[in-house]
């Protein structure tokens, strides 16, 4: 399980550090993609070969699943981390999430999200949940 937050930068060759307690849950190799509210997701490759089989089971006839299979793994690549635990960001990537140096690496549960440090901090709020607002959206699902 991923936790915690992290302050980190983008170098000038574009690689970013994975925080040390990360690296061993991801084993050397992961899984780079776009995620949602325009920051990027980082998964092990076991956690993302179960989000594959949950993709799998998605009626494949519906074309707005079709659309989001072609954009998500058009999307992801494989990344091996470096003797320093550094991955490449591709300028896709980058661009998606507004990347441009000073970044905020956070665990969510069965991923790590990367986020630029200017679009998570957007004064407009849009990335963040206040708790109230959780709390009713946690009521729906009956927990």
């Amino acid at each position: 399980m991923f936790t915690g937050t992290y302050q980190n930068t983008i170098d000038s060759k574009n690689r970013m550090i994975i925080p040390a307690r990360y690296r061993d849950l991801l084993g050397g190799r992961c899984m780079l993609t776009r995620g949602f509210d325009r920051c990027l997701y980082i998964y092990s490759l076991e956690d993302y070969g179960v989000l594959v089989e949950k993709i799998r089971k998605l009626p494949q006839s519906d074309r707005d699943v079709r659309k989001f299979i072609r954009a998500f793994f058009s999307n992801t690549e494989e990344c091996n981390l470096d003797a320093q635990g550094r991955i490449l960001i591709p300028q896709h990537l980058r661009e998606y999430a507004g990347i441009n140096k000073n970044l905020v690496t956070k665990g969510a549960l069965d991923k790590i999200e990367i986020w630029s440090a200017e679009v998570l901090s957007d004064p407009e709020g849009e990335n963040m949940m206040e708790n109230e607002e959780f709390i009713k959206k946690l009521d729906l699902y009956d927990l």
